[in-house]
């Protein structure tokens, strides 16, 4: 569906984007994860054909976007992080014009337009100036231009940028709706944003890609991505020892003490060791008065896997 391959930009020395190559399956809802200037906006603008690449290709459904853009912008509907909507336009005539200079034939506009709202849920402010919208159903409208023309893929950046918690939700809603009939790539830099509605994340840092997984399986993969908070009845040492004996663990921390009752987090990069962790507690007779499972999330192996960078960075 879309294959970047060795994509560059380079400004002078600086690298916005540097030596980038990954797919994206049909059907796939890929999240675009990355710290602000750390070459999003760049890389959309270059799968998309705004700008061009210093080096690499960009193909989308066997289309390179350098060679045939006509062909491969059919494929594609694309939002920017600010919506292009014209304010002094209703919605109807807006996506009307988006229609025309997309090329969608007379015959077909009617029904491509009327299918965009009713998708959007924006139907009822047809006939409604554009300036007179909230931002949310201004954002609305935006996505529904890049619906216009039925394409393939839709490609959204930073979407609920500047909305307020319930704007945000409904246009979360609306992303997963126009999941299940489109290949869509989300950029973002909220966390949580990805977490709801991707598939797959790919996490840049910088112009180069760290991380590109999907979610579930970035977490298992991480090292020490499993927390295991326990309180137990037992010395401190001891009871660090005993946990540290079984394979899956890799460290412990003792986070406090009271009364003989001792409060630690447990780190394992299996998915889940309360098993083993109860098995060697009743084998050596340690009372466990409480046993709970924390997955790391999203934003905190984005900090891990940036700080591990670093490190090595200092290491080099």
């Amino acid at each position: 569906m879309i294959e970047v391959s060795n994509l560059v930009k380079q400004y002078g020395d600086h690298y916005a984007v540097d030596h980038l190559s990954f797919t994206v399956e049909e059907g796939e809802v890929l999240g675009f994860l990355v710290p602000n200037g750390a070459g999003k906006s760049t890389t959309m603008n270059i799968i998309t054909g705004y700008i061009s690449a210093t080096e690499g290709t960009v193909t989308i459904n066997g289309h390179d976007i350098l060679d045939e853009p006509e062909e491969a912008k059919k494929c594609m509907g694309y939002l920017p992080e600010i919506p292009p909507v014209y304010p002094e336009m209703t919605v109807k005539e807006y996506l009307n014009f988006v229609a025309e200079i997309k090329g969608v034939k007379k015959e077909d506009r009617f029904d491509d337009v009327m299918n965009a709202m009713e998708m959007t849920k924006i139907t009822n402010y047809q006939n409604r100036l554009i300036r007179h919208l909230s931002k949310g159903y201004r954002q609305r409208t935006g996505i529904a231009g890049a619906m216009i023309g039925n394409p393939d893929i839709i490609i959204l950046d930073e979407p609920t940028v500047g909305l307020d918690p319930s704007q945000i939700i409904e246009v979360r809603d609306l992303i997963r709706s126009l999941a299940k009939d489109h290949t869509i790539i989300l950029s973002s830099h909220i966390m949580q944003e990805i977490s709801a509605v991707c598939d797959r994340v790919l996490i840049i840092n910088k112009g180069k890609m760290i991380v590109n997984d999907s979610i579930k399986d970035l977490s298992k993969k991480m090292s020490g991505s499993n927390r295991l908070e326990l309180k137990l009845k037992a010395d401190a040492e001891e009871a660090k020892q005993m946990l540290l004996a079984i394979d899956e663990v890799e460290s412990v921390d003792v986070v406090s003490k009271e009364d003989g009752i001792i409060d630690l987090h447990v780190y394992s990069q299996d998915t889940d060791v309360r098993e083993k962790v109860f098995l060697a507690c009743a084998a050596t007779k340690t009372p466990i008065y409480g046993m709970s499972l924390i997955e790391m999330t999203l934003e905190e192996i984005f900090i891990k896997l940036i700080a591990n960078m670093e490190k090595e960075k200092e290491e080099a």
